[in-house]
């Protein structure tokens, strides 16, 4: 496989995205010392370990540039085109949202980085970035420390794990254990490594022997060797047995690469002829994979000595695929298809093939078949919900046509009961105005305002049409009954300019008192408040005139 190096020299995308990242970061510095484009480089270089194309390369290369530079995706897309600036800006996306460790809104939150992604490729550079910066963890502040961890933990070992990555998805998790669980780590240490390292020489006296024996019989090995078990995996696995380290036999599990499927079944015809089998310990994974698409033979034999032995048994492209998942999946389609590829018309395997999307299936009912979901790189997984965020990076699951009345309840009772206003991707919106997926919605509130009648027209939430009424009627009767209370329009005729629209939407927010629709047709705008009293609309009204681009202002109650 080529390096990174060697990848620059040949491919002009590559090496412009190389010399653009490199300039861009210059003079920055990364919390550890080291120049800040150490990470990107690294980045990039799991991505080639990874086999992935060009494009995705140049894209983690260039991950950080509109986060953490002063280059925007639009000059990311002048300079590199549309697919590689598409792939940055679902990465800085994905960069917005943060686990707090509220563990009934982790699944969301997968499907929400999912959603963002849309390119499988997107996950992958974030992988990456994800990989590099738990490996330099060390460099932040204790409380931060934790907080990556425990995202990295709860959200991206998972990820790694549900898209096939079981290598990188076992390392996340290992770089993130010791800082979640300090002590537990210390002690796995202390009582781990003298018998990793015997079960390590012991592994070593065996190789020779299962090599001979596989020869004798004919099947073809592509190698014999032996991996240890990740102390976060043996760490839950001792929690299930009473933390007792002789009940572990997998500490250090061989593995025999062959070079075909028939291979696999004869090696294990050999393995069980030369040392006998311990019941109920065989897994054929070839036949039923995991539901990540993990494929392998394991068996538990009394090896020399009667010591208990785990072996695997898979084929290259197995091991491979078990090291690296989709993305392994995604080299093999290039490599069999160039040109195809190249015209981005990947040629697709068969359903067997694609076992590791099976996961992602489970998580919609209604997914598309996986040839059409390998044939556009597409996740679409909602078709009744949308995923919407809170200015801190929590993830609010709402239905398709929530507003931000429904987003305000689902937080807080207190905070849609107090709702005066919201924006939306930090702009004014109105609060009947339809969400989607991806929206940043922040609500503001007045202590002295309660729910409005007319939002029981828009809202779509059971939850929020409830709590409207509830707050209603123990307010007494609806203040809309009332004849000196009604809903007020203001009518403004305008001269044009940056920023008036806020600033006039601002003002009667600052005079407590409720926006529900915004109207905008130049020089014409009509804003729709909540119910308010004549005098109160007549001061109202005084202050908006002082703006000096309105022309004409008037109000009328509806």
């Amino acid at each position: 496989m080529a390096t990174l190096n060697e990848i620059v020299r040949k491919s002009d995308l590559v090496r412009r995205a190389y010399d653009f990242a490199k300039k861009a970061h210059a003079g920055q510095k990364r919390k550890n010392g080291e120049p800040y484009f150490n990470h990107p480089l690294a980045a990039a270089e799991s991505i080639v370990e990874w086999g992935l194309d060009d494009p995705t390369i140049a894209a983690a290369l260039l991950h950080d540039t509109v986060e953490d530079t002063s280059f925007t995706i639009q000059d990311l897309r002048n300079e590199f085109g549309e697919e590689v600036s598409f792939l940055v800006d679902g990465v800085t996306k994905i960069g917005k949202v943060k686990y707090r460790g509220i563990e009934a809104k982790v699944e969301n939150l997968r499907k929400f980085i999912l959603y963002l992604s849309q390119d499988i490729r997107v996950i992958l550079v974030k992988l990456a970035d994800r990989l590099n910066n738990m490996k330099t963890l060390y460099a932040l502040h204790p409380s931060k420390q934790k907080r990556v961890a425990l995202e990295t933990m709860e959200i991206y070992a998972p990820l790694a794990y549900r898209l096939g990555m079981q290598k990188l998805s076992g390392e996340l998790e290992d770089l993130a254990f010791p800082y979640l669980y300090p002590q537990e780590h210390k002690w796995l240490i202390e009582n781990v490594k003298e018998r990793f390292e015997e079960r390590e020489r012991y592994s070593r006296r065996v190789q020779p022997i299962l090599e001979e024996e596989l020869r004798k019989d004919g099947v073809e090995m592509t190698k014999i060797d032996s991996r240890a078990k990740r102390y976060t995996s043996l760490y839950k696995k001792l929690l299930r047995y009473d933390m007792n380290i002789e009940s572990i036999y997998d500490l250090v599990a061989m593995r025999v690469i062959v070079k075909s499927l028939e291979d696999c079944y004869a090696a294990l015809g050999t393995i069980h002829k030369i040392w006998p089998p311990v019941p109920h310990r065989f897994k054929d994974y070839i036949a039923l994979p995991k539901p990540n698409g993990y494929r392998s033979l394991h068996t538990t034999v009394f090896g020399p000595e009667n010591k208990i032995t785990e072996i695997q048994i898979k084929t290259q492209q197995m091991h491979d695929e078990a090291e690296n998942g989709i993305a392994a999946h995604f080299a093999y389609q290039q490599i069999k298809n160039t040109k195809n590829y190249l015209e981005r018309n990947v040629a697709f395997a068969d359903r067997k093939e694609l076992g590791w999307i099976q996961q992602l299936r489970n998580w919609q009912k209604n997914f598309t078949n996986s040839e059409e979901f390998v044939q556009s790189l597409k996740i679409d997984f909602f078709k009744d919900r949308i995923l919407t965020l809170t200015p801190q990076g929590e993830v609010i699951d709402l239905p398709v046509g929530a507003t931000p009345v429904d987003f305000a309840y689902q937080i807080h009772t207190d905070i849609g009961n107090h709702c005066s206003g919201a924006k939306v991707n930090g702009k004014i919106a109105a609060l009947e105005h339809p969400l989607k997926s991806g929206d940043m919605v922040e609500i503001m509130t007045q202590k002295n305002k309660g729910p409005s009648e007319a939002w029981l027209n828009f809202v779509h939430t059971g939850n929020a049409r409830n709590h409207i009424r509830a707050a209603l009627r123990h307010s007494g009767p609806s203040m809309f009954n009332k004849k000196e209370l009604r809903t007020l329009e203001f009518k403004f005729t305008i001269s044009d300019r940056v920023g008036l629209l806020s600033e006039l939407t601002g003002v009667i927010s600052r005079s407590h008192v409720n926006i529900q629709t915004v109207n905008a047709k130049l020089p014409s705008v009509k804003i729709t408040c909540g119910a308010l009293p004549k005098e109160k609309a007549e001061k109202l009204l005084a202050k908006l005139k002082k703006i000096k681009e309105i022309r004409e202002a008037s109000y009328r109650f509806v």
